[in-house]
C-alpha cells in the first residue's frame, strides 16, 4: 500500500487531464527537439570545422531571448497561452522542416543554418515562458513542484534517447533525417494542446495595455521579491558559465577524445540520463517544496563536475561525469523554476518567467561565445576547468550569505 502511495505521488499532477495531453505530447516532441539539437551540433562541425563558428550558432539560437524577452513578457500575460503556444510549435515545425530540406537537397551552408536558428530563437522568446507560465495553469500551486519534475523527466528522458539514436542517423544516412522527424514530432504536442479544455480568458490587468510601463512592473515585482532576485541572479551565473554542453562535448568528444558521431550522442546521452534521474528525484522532492539547500548545493555539485572534466580524457568517465553534471542542473533549475513561480502574482507570472527564460536561455549567447572562443584558444579541457572554478566562486559567495543570514535569524 505504502509503494502504491508513492507511486501515486510521485505522478500525481497527471490527474489533471489538461497536463496529462500536454505531458504526453511533450514526451513525443522533445525526442525529435533533442535529435534536431545534437544533429545541428554535427552539421555545423561537418560544414565548417570550427568550434568558435559552432558557439557563433549557439549564441544567434539564443540571442532573440536576450533582446526580446522583457517585450513578449507583457502580451503572455494578456493573451491567451494556449493559443500562443500552439502557434509557437507550429512556426518550429516548419523551421525543422525547413532545414531537412536543405540538407537533403545539398543546399545547405553555414549561414543557412545560422538564420534558421535565430528564427529559432525569436520563436522561442515566446514559446519558453508562455509554456512555463501555463504549468501552473494546469496543475495549480500545490502540483506545481511535482508538473515541473515530471516536464523535466521527459525532457530529460528525450535527452538520453534522442542524441544516441540522432548518433546512430548521423552515423548511417547523415542528418537530415533528425530534422524531418523532429518537423513530425510537433503534431503531438500541437494535437494535445487543441484537444484541452481551458478556460481563455487571461489575468485581468489593472492598466491598461502600455509595453513599457508593463515591462516595468514586472521588473519591480521581481527586485521587491529577494526570493525571485537572488534565484534569477543564480540562474544567470549557471546559464553563462556552467551549461554550455552543447559547444564543448562535441568539441571535446572530437578534439580530445577523438570520437565520432556514435560517440558524441553516447556522452550526450549520458548527460541525458543523469538529468532523467535528476528529474525524477526532483518529483520525490516536492513534496517537501523548493529548498535553498537543493538550490545551492546543485549548483556547488554542478561546479565541481565541471572541474572533473577538464581534468581527464577517459569516455567512460566523461560519460559518467556528464551524468553527474545532468543531474545537477535539472535539480537546479528545477527548484529555480518553481521558487520563482510560486513566489510570482498569478497576473504577473507571464513578466516574471519572461525574465528568468531571459536568464536561463537569453544569456546562452554570453556562455556560448565564452565556451567556443576560449575552447578554440586553450581547448575544451581547460575550459571545463575555468567554468567549474567561476561557478563554484559564485556559488560560494551565495552559500556563505545564505548561512550567515540563517545565523543572524537565529
Amino acid at each position: 500500500m505504502q509503494i502504491t502511495d508513492e507511486i501515486r505521488s510521485l505522478f500525481r499532477s497527471l490527474r489533471h487531464r489538461n497536463f496529462r495531453l500536454f505531458w504526453f505530447g511533450q514526451l513525443i516532441s522533445l525526442t525529435g527537439t533533442w535529435m534536431q539539437t545534437t544533429a545541428q551540433a554535427w552539421l555545423v562541425m561537418e560544414l565548417t570545422h570550427s568550434p568558435l563558428k559552432l558557439g557563433i550558432v549557439t549564441a544567434l539560437q539564443f540571442a532573440p531571448i536576450l533582446l526580446l524577452s522583457f517585450f513578449t513578457g507583457p502580451l503572455i500575460d494578456r493573451f491567451p497561452k494556449r493559443r500562443i503556444i500552439i502557434a509557437c510549435q507550429a512556426a518550429l515545425m516548419l523551421q525543422a522542416l525547413a532545414l531537412a530540406v536543405l540538407v537533403w537537397t545539398g543546399a545547405v551552408q553555414y549561414w543557412h543554418v545560422a538564420v534558421l536558428a535565430t528564427l529559432l530563437g525569436i520563436v522561442n522568446t515566446a514559446d519558453m515562458p508562455a509554456r512555463q507560465s501555463f504549468i501552473i495553469e494546469m496543475v495549480g500551486r500545490e502540483d506545481l513542484m511535482n508538473a515541473i519534475g515530471l516536464n523535466a523527466s521527459i525532457f530529460n528522458g528525450s535527452r538520453a534517447f534522442g542524441p544516441a539514436v540522432a548518433g546512430l542517423l548521423i552515423g548511417a544516412v547523415g542528418t537530415a533525417p533528425c530534422f524531418l522527424l523532429n518537423g513530425i514530432s510537433f503534431i503531438a504536442v500541437i494535437a494535445g494542446l487543441l484537444l484541452m479544455t481551458v478556460d481563455e480568458r487571461p489575468h485581468p490587468q489593472q492598466n491598461p495595455y502600455h509595453v513599457v510601463n508593463d515591462v516595468l512592473e514586472g521588473i519591480r515585482s521581481i527586485r521587491s521579491t529577494p526570493a525571485v532576485m537572488v534565484t534569477i541572479l543564480l540562474v544567470s551565473v549557471v546559464s553563462i558559465f556552467g551549461v554550455n554542453f552543447n559547444v564543448l562535448v562535441p568539441v571535446f568528444a572530437r578534439a580530445d577524445l577523438h570520437q565520432e558521431a556514435e560517440g558524441f550522442g553516447l556522452l550526450m546521452s549520458s548527460f541525458g540520463i543523469g538529468a532523467l534521474i535528476g528529474a525524477i528525484t526532483l518529483t520525490l522532492l516536492s513534496r517537501r517544496g523548493p529548498r535553498t539547500e537543493y538550490l545551492l548545493g546543485s549548483g556547488i555539485g554542478l561546479s565541481c563536475f565541471l572541474l572533473l572534466l577538464g581534468l581527464q580524457h577517459s569516455l567512460a568517465l566523461t560519460s559518467l561525469l556528464l551524468a553527474a553534471a545532468g543531474w545537477c542542473v535539472v535539480t537546479f533549475f528545477g527548484v529555480a523554476n518553481t521558487t520563482i513561480q510560486l513566489n510570482s502574482e498569478d497576473r504577473l507570472r507571464g513578466r516574471v518567467m519572461s525574465v528568468y527564460t531571459l536568464s536561463f536561455a537569453g544569456l546562452s549567447p554570453f556562455g556560448s561565445l565564452f565556451a567556443g572562443s576560449l575552447s578554440h584558444w586553450v581547448r575544451a579541457p581547460l575550459t571545463f576547468v575555468l567554468s567549474g572554478l567561476i561557478t563554484g566562486a559564485l556559488f560560494l559567495i551565495a552559500l556563505s550569505k545564505h548561512l550567515k543570514k540563517r545565523n543572524d535569524r537565529r
